[in-house]
């Protein structure tokens, strides 16, 4: 090509721009980067979410891309002949629309925002080099044979921003298992130099989170506790609370373990391998990822099957955790309320806005309990931490002092006051049960009621009727119904309509920023308001 075979201002241009798109096209990139991310570096994590948005993502970059190169080609039309200077003027249309589709991205609410992880960098580098490379390519190969439209083939990159994340992805694949490998391989060897380490694994549909930071302050009675932090669930999130939280004078190492496919929990046991674990609970959380129940039964069994001679305690309010105690033949202990056959029992219940007071038995011996977490799925969480800190040796008038100690988990049910107001946070996730749970817990307060939700996701097939009786169950409880996003739109108001709820008093918003937004609109004081759920980033 003649283009390539000199140094010259056209080819010098060409590399400039190049780079500058190669910039603009990371940005660009960057939703999809960041549903990869979520989805744990899995295609098919953008794939569903360019389905459950209905490819509005794919849809914008078109018309971004149209709008761009119905401009150059005009604005290169009317300049024809005055220099090869105006010639460039059209590729200000191209920046300022991708600039403004950057924006309007970035500005929009994330649940959960991106981490520039050394992986993240690793992808958008070779992000960055790939749409570097294209963009050389295709003004190279116009430029020989299209002259007309000069640098103007830029304008259509935007549209190849899928491809690009894609095959950055697999081009990356093998050195990510390398370092994985490397990370992996040290965690193992700092655990083997730890024989005496207590291990625990605790898994489940819900209430791991909860039940994971109750169990530690319990544990800590007795113990030196490293406990996973966050949602640290995933092979590489473990990794780094060994490599990186675990310290030699530990005593116990307690680990929440996430699934979205069977295989995944046997995949962290190999990893851990926990002496001791917890089953919250067995739901049709991620049916989106598992395709059915019994997948969803058969990944969190696979916790059981790793523990050998430990304690495996079992939650005997939910259907599926009790289910698996039953086929269970291993030191198995029941844990639940007002259930006689429980190792761990909790009984004379009272309950209010304030929290909760109860009678706590284990082993036949009972303390009388306090605490200020709200909801009978907290009581359950404490249950199950309760039998296996019992059962590893803390005293149960120290349980009773921990448990008295607890505070609120962020956005799990957490009680906020604000500007006169009453919020009870539960917008981290939400299943069927927690969200039934909520609105238990809104019924005990004064004063109006409010709620502000998307609805349920990831249920599979599910969904639908789940969120149509999550409507029916909002209306016995609350005065007015703010619905975010369209995703469950029709169904949470289908299940209002069937309990005859004014619709006057129900509202529809496109995001959470607009919610609030509205709440100032229809809030007075003594109101109560509870944020049940928010959609997860591959939602929005």
């Amino acid at each position: 090509m003649e283009f390539l075979s000199k140094l010259s201002p056209q080819l010098l241009i060409a590399i400039v721009l190049s780079a500058i798109n190669g910039v603009i096209m990371y940005f660009i990139a960057g939703k999809m980067l960041h549903i990869l991310q979520l989805g744990g570096y899995k295609i098919k994590s953008i794939n569903a979410y360019l389905k459950e948005t209905k490819f509005n993502y794919l849809i914008r970059l078109i018309i971004l891309c149209f709008l761009s190169a119905a401009c150059m080609l005009v604005s290169n039309a009317l300049l024809d002949g005055h220099g090869e200077f105006w010639s460039y003027i059209g590729l200000i249309f191209y920046f300022y629309f991708s600039i403004v589709f950057i924006i309007n991205v970035y500005q929009a609410p994330q649940k959960t925002p991106l981490k520039q992880t050394h992986r993240m960098n690793r992808l958008s580098f070779v992000v960055f080099l790939l749409s570097m490379a294209l963009t050389f390519g295709l003004i190279a190969v116009f430029t020989e044979y299209v002259p007309s439209v000069k640098f103007g083939i830029i304008a259509i990159t935007p549209i190849l921003t899928y491809l690009i994340v894609v095959v950055s992805h697999y081009i990356c694949v093998p050195i990510e298992f390398l370092s994985r490998q490397i990370y992996i391989s040290k965690a193992k060897n700092k655990l083997k130099k730890m024989p005496d380490l207590i291990k625990i694994g605790i898994t489940g549909s819900y209430g791991k989170t909860t039940t994971k930071h109750i169990l530690n302050v319990m544990l800590s009675k007795k113990y030196d506790v490293c406990m996973s932090p966050y949602s640290f669930n995933t092979p590489m999130g473990l990794t780094k609370v060994v490599n990186q939280y675990l310290k030699p004078n530990n005593d116990v190492l307690i680990c929440e373990m996430g699934a979205r496919q069977v295989g995944d929990i046997s995949y962290l046991c190999k990893l851990i391998q926990p002496k001791h674990a917890i089953i919250t609970s067995v739901s049709n959380q991620h049916l989106s990822t598992f395709g059915t129940e019994q997948n969803v039964y058969k990944a969190k069994k696979e916790l059981v099957d790793a523990i050998n001679d430990g304690y495996i305690c079992f939650n005997a309010q939910n259907n599926g955790s009790k289910q698996m105690f039953d086929e269970c033949t291993k030191n198995k202990l029941l844990c639940g309320i007002n259930n006689d056959n429980c190792f761990a029992n909790i009984t004379n219940i009272e309950a209010n806005s304030n929290g909760s007071t109860f009678d706590l038995t284990i082993n036949e011996k009972t303390v009388s309990c306090q605490t200020k977490l709200l909801g009978i799925g907290n009581l359950e969480d404490i249950a199950l931490a309760s039998g296996l800190a019992f059962s590893l040796g803390v005293k149960l008038s120290e349980i009773k002092s921990a448990i008295s100690a607890l505070k609120p988990m962020p956005h799990r049910l957490e009680i906020l006051q604000e500007n006169g107001l009453t919020i009870i946070d539960n917008s981290y996730n939400a299943s069927v049960e927690s969200s039934n749970e909520a609105l238990n817990t809104l019924n005990m307060f004064v004063g109006d009621k409010i709620v502000v939700t998307p609805g349920l996701v990831e249920l599979g097939d599910k969904e639908y009727v789940s969120n149509v009786n999550l409507g029916t169950k909002i209306a016995e409880v609350a005065n007015k119904v703010i619905i975010v996003n369209e995703t469950n739109k029709n169904a949470i108001q289908e299940g209002l309509k069937q309990m005859n709820f004014d619709e006057s008093n129900i509202y529809f918003v496109e995001n959470l920023n607009i919610a609030k937004d509205k709440l100032k609109e229809i809030t007075k004081n003594g109101d109560v308001i509870l944020f049940e759920n928010d959609l997860p980033d591959s939602y929005i």
